[in-house]
């Protein structure tokens, strides 16, 4: 069995560890109202570094994961541990100020100068101020601040897009297992196109893919957190039986290779396209698994044990949509459950206005200036209908977005779209129609298809037209109609 786990250089400066250490239980752990002492969760935390599970991986809202991590760090191991976080924000404006003071208030948890690996997640892309935020982070890791840049829960599409716009991203963090394959798509390809990597978690779907499962009845005591969460899982993924089916080809392969069904299913995870790491979940102060852990890295799957865990995949139900899908669309696959509640409570994008010269009705803004010049507004309501303006892929006040990216561009007018008709009441599934305007026929498929992934399922009526040109570095324009139901 080897002595430390494999490691993979990500950057220049950063190897990781292929097996971080997520302490997202610290705030199962906590969720009573007692809080870890930091020194004892240090010493714990040191455990897993001297057996070279070094790379820690943790988050603002992970109760008081920062802090224990922090009082690792000031004892000045040797070699480093490195220290992986998350910035969470409330959607808004996300203005220099507010983005160095989310920044500044890791740094200050940590106690450290530089942040290893921040990564950044947002709730809703509806509101556009998340590329904004982006592009200030990568500008705090010009100065220092951060070391790399990362993001969790992004799917394919908006990760492709903030690449594609010159964002940094080093990784993307999402739910990886078994029973959830869908980074195995359209995310290992973005990955691969721009040299990117994926962080997997929820490998072991919160301790359900272990030997401790195999054959036993539907659970219906739920013990934490973490099983809430993946419970979920287990059930958009066709249900007990299926995940039983899974498990049991995990328990022949682990019987072959002499491993954990745990081994097994983070293995498979760790051999996929792209894939940098997996963070396994530390329950601290309970049980640590290193050693188990470790066996992660004395086997690999061979071509017979891939076709048995493929078999098996056909048990299941693919998990709906693309990565982080869980938290911003039904049906919701976390902890708390349904997070429509939550979703509501976020500020919308644009603020509606009566339009004076037309009774009942309304309109958004940008602020553009050129919405007075030439007279126009980005969207307006009359009655149940909603008009909204040729809308075209343009951050702040003027800059083209992903000017080389047809797909990227669309992706980001989509969600501009949405957000005026969301604002003036509508939601997505109300738009009727859309009609495109392109320049150039060989960026078609990746405008239809970034099209389809927003309304492949709802299908309005739509006309694509190739253009002499657009103005500026625009490869695509789209207008929009909704009819709101009553």
């Amino acid at each position: 069995m080897p002595q430390t786990p494999d490691r993979l250089t990500l950057t220049d400066g950063l190897t990781i560890s292929r097996a971080l250490t997520g302490l997202w239980q610290v705030a199962d752990i906590e969720k009573d109202g007692a809080t870890i002492p930091p020194e004892t969760g240090a010493d714990w935390l040191e455990a897993y570094a001297r057996a070279g599970f070094d790379t820690f991986d943790m988050a603002d809202h992970y109760g008081s994961a920062e802090i224990i991590a922090g009082r690792l760090l000031a004892r000045g191991l040797s070699p480093r541990p490195l220290v992986f976080t998350k910035w969470c924000p409330t959607p808004g404006p996300m203005t220099p100020e507010i983005v160095r003071a989310g920044v500044q208030d890791r740094l200050t948890r940590l106690g450290v100068e530089r942040v290893d690996l921040l990564q950044f997640h947002w709730w809703t892309f509806e509101h556009p101020a998340w590329l904004d935020a982006l592009h200030e982070l990568s500008r705090l890791r010009d100065e220092g601040l951060i070391g790399e840049l990362g993001v969790t829960n992004f799917d394919a599409s908006h990760f492709n897009l903030a690449l594609s716009d010159g964002v940094p991203l080093r990784t993307n963090q999402v739910s990886f297992s078994l029973m959830d394959r869908r980074a195995t798509g359209e995310m290992a390809q973005v990955c691969a196109r721009h040299g990117a990597w994926i962080l997997g978690y929820g490998t072991l779907c919160g301790g359900f893919l272990s030997d401790r499962w195999l054959g036993k009845p539907n659970q219906t005591q739920i013990e934490d957190w973490s099983k809430m969460k993946y419970r979920r899982f287990i059930d958009a993924a066709g249900g007990w039986d299926s995940y039983q089916s899974v498990l049991a080809a995990a328990a022949q392969v682990a019987t072959k290779h002499g491993v954990s069904i745990s081994n097994v299913a983070t293995r498979w995870v760790l051999e996929q396209s792209r894939v940098a790491g997996v963070i396994i979940g530390a329950r601290l102060g309970e049980r640590m698994h290193a050693a188990d852990n470790l066996r992660l890295f004395s086997f690999e799957l061979d071509a017979e044990d891939h076709a048995a865990l493929t078999a098996a995949f056909t048990q299941t139900t693919p998990i709906f949509g693309d990565c982080g899908d869980e938290y911003r669309k039904p049906p919701f696959l976390t902890a708390s459950g349904d997070l429509s509640h939550h979703l509501a409570t976020v500020p919308k994008a644009f603020v509606p206005e009566p339009i004076p010269e037309r009774a009942g009705a309304t309109r958004v803004l940008t602020g553009s200036k050129w919405e007075d010049v030439a007279g126009y507004c980005r969207a307006q309501r009359i009655g149940e209908r909603i008009l909204v303006s040729g809308t075209t892929a343009v951050a702040g006040v003027s800059r083209p977005v992903a000017p080389q990216d047809a797909g990227a561009q669309t992706a980001y007018i989509l969600d501009r779209i949405i957000a005026a008709v969301t604002s003036l009441g509508g939601q997505a599934e109300d738009i009727v129609r859309t009609r495109i305007y392109i320049t150039d026929e060989a960026d078609v498929l990746a405008i239809s298809a970034a099209h389809g992934r927003v309304f492949g399922a709802t299908k309005p009526a739509n006309t694509l037209v190739r253009v002499a040109g657009l103005i500026g570095d625009h490869r695509v324009e789209i207008e929009a109609e909704a009819i709101v139901a009553g």
